[in-house]
């Protein structure tokens, strides 16, 4: 991955490693965005600090370890949402990835406490998946493909999709994923 800055200071642009597609995403805040490569292309997240900072602590924590590198996409309903994140037993190339335990795990950290709020789940909402338990939150998340407001105030949202809907949309579907997509890597666009 290379990103170069163009235009003025905040704007850059992303040449994939075959340097076939460009995708443009103005990152205002880089300590506060998230950039996913997926096997479906970049997804650019705006983290919600206000919102919910301890679920942005995580996930920028777990970025920043690599942590979601090589994790799949587990879970992906149609017409609903992409959950991903385990990296546990969804993280490919690892001693513990198992394809039928992937969506149970979570990361050696503890559990969060939930952060609900008034932010709506709507299409490119990214969100804490969790148990039961609302205090059960750890490291697997999902990214909404449309608005989802029986989700609001029972799910801690972190981030907002502001660039790459499109690459979520091609995300292969299935309850588990069979031959799943994943996440190439996660950066916190400060550290790339």
């Amino acid at each position: 991955m290379i990103l170069n800055g163009v235009g003025h200071p905040g704007c850059m642009r992303n040449q994939t490693r075959e340097n076939k597609e460009t995708n443009m995403a103005e990152i205002k805040d880089p300590e506060n965005t998230l950039i996913l490569e997926t096997t479906k292309g970049q997804v650019v997240i705006q983290l919600l600090p206000q919102v919910a900072p301890e679920h942005v602590a995580r996930i920028k924590e777990l970025a920043r370890e690599k942590a979601y590198d090589g994790v799949v996409f587990h879970r992906v309903i149609d017409g609903f949402m992409a959950q991903t994140g385990d990296v546990q037993f969804g993280k490919q190339g690892s001693e513990t990835f198992n394809p039928g335990r992937a969506g149970m795990g979570g990361s050696s950290k503890p559990d969060l406490k939930a952060e609900f709020s008034a932010t709506s789940h709507i299409r490119g909402t990214c969100s804490m998946a969790r148990s039961q338990n609302p205090n059960s939150a750890n490291s697997q998340f999902f990214i909404c493909f449309a608005d989802a407001p029986w989700l609001n105030k029972q799910y801690s949202v972190w981030g907002q999709v502001i660039s790459g809907m499109e690459f979520v949309d091609q995300i292969k579907r299935g309850e588990p994923v069979k031959d799943p997509d994943s996440i190439v890597s996660a950066r916190v666009a400060a550290d790339v």
